[in-house]
């Protein structure tokens, strides 16, 4: 019985083109997907677009679109990072407006009702557009939304219907001691632990029709459609089939461990909302959620909403698929905000793979087409354990880390025992040196292979023919 693995991104709202905070996101997710996929596992890998609420229909009135050609527009734009991102082409694509998601959140919302957990009442908030969230006055900074701070809040008095999130303050807290790295890194676990100690309030799971009509009806209630997250966070269990299809469900998010992927402002809403909804129709939990930093732009947020944001093609187009996601496994903080800029870009990419990954291919693999008469046979390579233990725990940054410490090794070797030289006074010993480092350089190869895929199949081609690169694998950038 084969093992199996499920892992999901958050579904971004399509209300404008990816930036790069999500392409950190789901390339980490599919860095972990893929060393998984090497360790053996069936992978069930996950991502989509979130496509109703009330932010995706007033971008699609402002653009002068039907909101189903809108999101129907934007949502190829997301669909199509597999190609440009280099994702895993098994990926699974999710969009909220599926008949089948619809019918599955109408399923949900069901149950949920059949336990108890919904009713309806009048309320009064103050409701932040960006994040389609009431917002508590401890999250409020000079009368706005601390992330979104050019966004005016509104504050609104309807009816609605709510879920009973009160109800499942001391299950989630007695679930979170029995289960200590549900939430990774720790201090995010320690964040969502306190908010719940603090004492949870009802959340509002639906809208009235007449003021936003965009969204999944309401079982039973035309007046109404359903709030956002509440249809939203149904999309991770109803890409695997459920309800109706049980097979991928038993398979990937039963016996699969769930992983989900987010950053930090979906922290309550992965680790406290939805673990809450489960409870209520009476299914599993996610096994884990990983919280992602914010990354930034001169220290401040970056976002679609703020305008500041950068798009992942703009750099692919001029650096390659691989360099960017070295670059998001690398030199963006694993857990904590990165700021980010051309500049600093450039500098990593010219230090460390133009002048370091690269040259050290361009230099092994010439010795060894130079000196060697075949291929080294490759039987064994290096102990990956280490490696792997620091993506079984989500640190990709130190995995990768652990990658450019091997390359360092390397370049420290040939300085030292200079193999092209060697060869010409003890060839023995010269080719023994160099058939070596060309295992070494396999290692790395497979070390690879989830961070930088491409990357990773050029280099074991070159071993394989025992061929020098005709062009460095990265052109220094001026």
């Amino acid at each position: 019985m084969s093992k199996s693995f499920y892992i999901t991104t958050t579904l971004p709202y399509v209300n404008s083109d990816p930036h790069i905070g999500f392409a950190m996101e789901i390339i980490r997710a599919d860095i972990i997907a893929r060393a998984k996929e090497l360790q053996g596992f069936e992978v069930f890998f996950n991502t989509g677009t979130d496509e109703h609420g009330q932010k995706i229909f007033d971008n699609a009135k402002t653009a002068g679109k039907a909101v189903q050609d809108f999101v129907n527009k934007n949502s190829l734009k997301f669909k199509n990072l597999k190609e440009s991102l280099g994702l895993l082409p098994t990926i699974h694509f999710i969009r909220t407006t599926d008949t089948h998601h619809i019918k599955s959140a109408q399923e949900f919302w069901q149950r949920c009702a059949k336990a108890g957990d919904i009713y309806k009442k009048n309320y009064k908030i103050k409701y932040c557009v960006g994040c389609e969230l009431e917002k508590q006055d401890s999250e409020i900074i000079d009368g706005k939304c601390e992330l979104h701070p050019n966004i005016e809040l509104e504050i609104r008095e309807e009816e609605n219907y709510f879920f009973k999130f009160s109800k499942f303050e001391k299950l989630l807290l007695e679930f979170y001691e029995k289960n200590p790295k549900f939430v990774v890194p720790d201090f995010r676990f320690n964040e969502i632990k306190a908010f719940v100690k603090r004492g949870l309030q009802d959340f509002s799971i639906s809208r009235l029709k007449s003021k936003m009509s965009w969204g999944v009806p309401v079982p039973g209630d035309p007046d109404h459609v359903m709030y956002v997250w509440f249809d939203a966070l149904v999309s991770y269990i109803s890409t695997l089939g459920w309800p109706e299809n049980l097979v991928n469900f038993e398979k990937f998010w039963k016996n699969g461990t769930p992983v989900q992927y987010c950053g930090k402002d979906n922290l309550r809403q992965q680790s406290a909302m939805w673990q809450a909804m489960l409870m209520s129709v009476g299914l599993p939990q996610s096994n884990t959620i990983v919280i992602d930093g914010f990354i930034t732009n001169e220290g401040q947020k970056m976002s679609k909403s703020l305008g500041n944001a950068t798009n992942p093609k703009d750099l692919v187009a001029e650096y390659g698929i691989d360099a960017l996601r070295y670059y998001v496994a690398r030199e963006l903080s694993t857990f904590e905000d990165s700021d980010v800029s051309l500049e600093k870009f450039k500098k990593a990419y010219n230090a460390n793979l133009a002048n370091g990954l690269g040259n050290l291919v361009s230099r092994v693999m010439k010795m060894a087409e130079g000196n060697l008469e075949k291929p080294v046979s490759i039987s064994e390579w290096e102990d990956m354990s280490d490696y792997f233990s620091y993506l079984e725990n989500f640190e990709i940054g130190k995995g990768t880390d652990y990658i450019w410490v091997k390359i360092g090794e390397m370049d420290s070797l040939i300085q030292k025992t200079e193999p092209f030289k060697l060869v010409k006074t003890n060839k023995e010993e010269g080719q023994k040196i160099i058939s070596e480092l060309v295992v070494r350089l396999y290692s790395l190869a497979r070390m690879l292979n989830p961070i930088m895929p491409d990357t990773s199949t050029k280099i074991k081609e070159l071993i394989k023919s025992n061929k020098s690169p005709e062009k460095p694998l990265f052109l220094r950038k001026d």
